[in-house]
């Protein structure tokens, strides 16, 4: 049997895989280059032309962007009235900032377990979560696929509390064929280097409604607007503006719009090769009985953000991070993600403990991203591929 570089067999790779990586072309420099010699850096035409185009994409008849996902996710639960005494319910298994923006509004970010299967926000442990205190809920497109997003909107009417759906995952991502980003009260996204696309950093929200758009606008500019029939006392003077209410600088820059511009150019073509990647990996291991594949819902035509791979661990012959530690070996950088939010010690501080989502618990045990990114060539996924049989070879009983 052939040995895995960790136990002093050949490594399959010299050159290392990352999980996520960008990629940048010669638009993409030459848009923020022609930025960076422009007049205008900030507050100008590129950021305006991109929330028109996100409005476009996402069918969604607003959108503000921002400085990054986790300020789109602070003024959505904002915008939604989130505040002290409030519950928020979202789930454990995503990034600190899906519950965070609770936090940030004085609320208290409540926990729901996951399906086992596709990893989302169960819809019965939200019902099973909802208290006279609950406000909202932040559902995650874990992965990219979108959530149980009718039966999760039916439970939100029933108690008359705010969708906001965390799609930082999921741009491209469709639900019964229409684009995420106009299915939910608010949605928010990302565009962190790792993502589909990115803008560096960068973020937005999207609405359909204006009375909601109008909050996100103050908020994401200190509260000050330039709009008369806002303001408590205006005036015709040409630089009067006023302070109406409480908001943060969460701008976007013209350089950020300028690449994200670029880049959803491409939205098309990284969605397609993400699909492509995603698909021979579960061709792949699917067959392995030693791994679980992550089910997709017949709703969503997914956009794939990350790449999960499941082990069977009852099956093999070594531990999580042994399996990890050997793909290293070989040239495969892995990550995990998440760590249940309420594990964090911050968290625990806040009297939050173990045991609260048995399912999260499990799938954070077991699980770690494989490389899933548009530049990938086909021999690099054929390697991965051979990497994980190899080392399930190796490890299985």
């Amino acid at each position: 049997m052939e040995k895995p570089a960790i136990c002093g067999g050949k490594p399959v790779r010299s050159t290392p895989l990352s999980y996520g990586h960008q990629y940048i072309d010669d638009a993409d420099v030459r848009a923020v280059t022609e930025t960076l010699q422009s007049d205008c850096l900030t507050c100008g035409p590129r950021t305006e032309e991109l929330e028109r185009r996100l409005c476009a994409i996402t069918e969604a008849k607003y959108c503000v962007a921002v400085s990054n996902g986790t300020a789109a996710l602070h003024i959505a639960a904002l915008a939604a009235g989130i505040g002290p005494g409030d519950e928020v319910i979202t789930t454990p298994i995503t990034f600190a900032a899906s519950a965070n923006c609770a936090l940030y509004c004085g609320a208290k970010p409540v926990f729901a377990d996951i399906r086992p299967d596709t990893y989302n926000i169960d819809p019965d442990s939200i019902r099973a979560h909802i208290t006279p205190r609950t406000r909202a809920v932040v559902a995650v497109d874990f992965t990219g696929q979108a959530v149980e997003l009718e039966e999760i909107r039916s439970i939100c009417r029933e108690h008359h509390l705010t969708l906001i759906e965390d799609a930082a995952h999921s741009i491209g991502t469709r639900y019964r064929g229409q684009p995420v980003g106009s299915l939910a009260d608010m949605t928010t996204f990302s565009f962190h280097p790792v993502k589909t696309v990115t803008a560096g950093e960068g973020g937005a929200v999207t609405t359909n409604s204006k009375e909601l758009y109008r909050r996100l606008v103050l908020l994401h500019t200190h509260g000050i607007t330039r709009d008369r029939s806002q303001m408590a006392h205006p005036t015709d003077d040409p630089w009067y503006n006023e302070q109406i209410s409480f908001g943060f600088n969460y701008r976007m820059t013209e350089i950020q719009a300028a690449l994200l511009l670029s880049q959803l150019d491409k939205l098309e073509m990284f969605s397609r090769r993400r699909r492509e990647i995603a698909a021979r990996y579960d061709d792949a291991f699917s067959r392995i009985p030693q791994l679980q594949v992550q089910r997709e819902i017949p709703d969503s035509d997914t956009t794939r953000h990350l790449y999960i791979l499941r082990l069977r661990t009852e099956m093999l012959n070594c531990t999580r991070r042994e399996f990890f530690d050997a793909l290293g070996a070989e040239g495969i950088r892995s990550q995990v993600h998440y760590l249940p939010v309420y594990w964090h010690s911050y968290y625990e501080g806040l009297g939050y403990e173990k045991g609260l989502c048995p399912q999260a618990e499990r799938y954070y045990q077991e699980v770690m991203s494989l490389p899933l990114y548009y530049s990938l060539s086909d021999q690099d996924v054929e390697d991965v591929i051979h990497i994980v049989k190899k080392l399930i070879n190796y490890y299985a009983e």
